[in-house]
């Protein structure tokens, strides 16, 4: 773990600018005797700024209560993100919905991703406490929608409820954490949350309901938002007052960015979805959607070049190499998470007839692999200082995964693919923090806010077009291969059925043949999730290669 030392406050540090050695650095590794400076000034500011305020972190009493708030909501979120994966399968045979399982995925990622960018804009105007308190309040909102859901498009609303307030909570987290402890204390623990909750889904699914799965999320959020509210949490970034700010809010935002990016991203997702299924790939409703999506997506990217660094997504910051190479890694990474998440558990239900509580307890093999790597590697890149070698390896080892992945079949062995989860967790548990290292460790604090939206916008853009993506997949692969494995089965009851309810509906040799048509479909999402791995591969060389430690400062006379 790096240490800091402590230097006098009255005795001023001249700090050059980061990003003037941005690029050069980000080539070649960097020479023994050119030392990191700390991220403390904008670009354009070049200052005098005192040597202690780089140590002025949140410490004692003060610092445990920040932390645990903050890791806790964390924790809520990813138990509500994982927790939801063992309970699909029993909600599209209650809902007769297996074609909406992108949907309930994809709506919250959407929801998240068309928000996203502007919440780094929201955390740099108005004080952290009370923008992270909103968007978790919103969130559980969401969780109540989905737990009284009485339809699947009821469900998939709370989804997308849900989804605009995740948009501000782990971007407000990492922004909380960041102005609060240095890097190499920075926790992890709030992952946990992705350990248990397949476990608590499947247990909750099978002896209760799975709407317990989202009434789970109210109690504890309470306790943890009363918690919250007595603690106080410092911004290192100035805020103005906020009544100046909402009277300037709306040019703030790019609202007309905004306007432009979320009915984009909407068309692209309806045209995936519906492709295929409700209408043929070559129908008018599908190209105009298509069409539609690239038309406003073209006038997107021509009103955020005119706004500039004013725009949703600031173009200054977007064009450096570490930022947006980070952001294409993370979305790769998390789309592919994504579909594993949600496609393991329809496999293990849907295939090889396992219980909820069962297939939950067979998921654990490559989260807990994740979570014990990704804790390891956070310690090994604080003593190293180096994370791109953990960023290229994680893409190597999640290719490798996930395609071992795509050869499962309804005779394969316990072994094989527990064999198979662990790689890839491993893989994710390496690269999972890369990118948000590597921009952190690029940009001063004061903009960190809006990076980290970016980053997370990646991540929520990557899922819920990976979803989707995989639906598609899925859907069709159906269609297609259950009238040759098992002819005389209508491919729609068993779409219409959800991925447990065609087992009670199909015996016999229509069953065989209609679980090989299921494990293949499953396969050839699996397939996608091996490309993502390669973009990840292909993008994680464009991070950087340099030194994150904090090495002691020699003042010069």
């Amino acid at each position: 773990m790096a240490s800091t030392t402590p230097l006098s406050p009255a005795t001023p540090q001249v700090l050059e600018p980061e990003e003037d050695r941005n690029e050069k650095e980000l080539s070649t590794p960097p020479s023994s005797d050119i030392e990191p400076k700390p991220n403390l000034v904008s670009e354009s500011a070049l200052t005098i700024v005192p040597a202690a305020e780089e140590l002025e972190w949140v410490s004692g009493v003060k610092l445990l209560s920040v932390i645990t708030g903050v890791t806790l909501v964390c924790f809520l979120m990813l138990l509500d993100t994982s927790i939801v994966v063992t309970a699909i399968p029993r909600i599209t045979s209650d809902f007769h919905s297996l074609p909406d399982v992108g949907w309930y995925g994809s709506a919250y990622q959407l929801a998240s991703t068309a928000l996203q960018p502007l919440t780094g804009k929201l955390y740099m105007n108005f004080k952290s406490k009370w923008t992270f308190i909103t968007f978790f309040a919103v969130f559980e909102l969401g969780s109540l929608i989905c737990a009284i859901a009485s339809s699947s498009r009821m469900l998939i609303a709370g989804r997308a409820v849900a989804g605009m307030g995740t948009s501000g909570m782990l971007n407000g987290a990492l922004t909380i954490i960041a102005e609060c402890v240095p890097m190499p204390k920075r926790p992890a623990v709030s992952q946990f949350g992705l350990v248990i909750g397949p476990l608590i889904g499947g247990v909750l699914t099978q002896y209760a309901t799975w709407r317990w799965c989202f009434y789970i999320n109210l109690p504890i959020g309470g306790a943890v938002a009363a918690m919250l509210i007595f603690v106080r949490i410092p911004d290192k970034i100035p805020k103005p007052k906020p009544m100046s700010v909402i009277r300037t809010l709306p040019s703030k935002l790019d609202l007309i960015g905004f306007a432009l990016f979320a009915p984009a991203a909407i068309q692209l997702l309806l045209a995936l979805q519906y492709g295929g299924i409700k209408f043929a790939w070559n129908s008018r409703q599908i190209i105009g959607l298509f069409c539609g999506a690239g038309a406003t997506f073209v006038l997107f990217l021509a009103w955020d070049y005119y706004k500039g660094d004013a725009a949703m997504i600031p173009y200054s910051m977007v064009r450096k190499r570490t930022v947006w190479a980070s952001c294409l890694v993370y979305g790769f990474l998390m789309g592919q998470l994504f579909c594993v998440s949600y496609y393991l558990p329809i496999y293990f239900q849907g295939v090889k007839g396992a219980s909820p509580t069962l297939s939950g307890v067979y998921v654990l093999p490559g989260i807990l692999s994740h979570v014990i790597s990704s804790l390891g590697s956070g310690l090994a890149v604080g003593k190293l200082g180096y994370y791109l070698p953990f960023s290229v390896g994680s893409a190597v080892l999640i290719a490798i995964g996930n395609g071992l992945l795509s050869t499962l079949s309804p005779s394969t062995p316990t072994g094989k693919w527990i064999g198979y989860q662990i790689i890839i967790g491993v893989g994710r548990g390496f690269g999972l923090q890369m990118p948000i290292i590597a921009v952190q460790n690029t940009l001063p604090f004061t903009e960190i806010p809006i990076a980290m939206a970016l980053v997370m916008f990646s991540q929520s853009l990557g899922g819920a077009l990976f979803l989707s993506f995989s639906e598609t997949i899925f859907t069709n692969s159906l269609q297609t291969l259950i009238p040759k494995y098992a002819p005389s089965v209508d491919p729609q009851i068993v779409i219409n059925a959800g991925a447990t309810g065609f087992r009670t509906m199909i015996k016999g040799a229509d069953l065989a043949g209609v679980l090989v048509a299921y494990a293949k479909s499953v396969d050839r999402v699996f397939y996608l999730t091996v490309g993502a791995a390669v973009g990840c591969f292909s993008f994680a060389w464009a991070m950087g290669w340099k030194d994150i430690r904090k090495k002691k400062q020699v003042s010069k006379a």
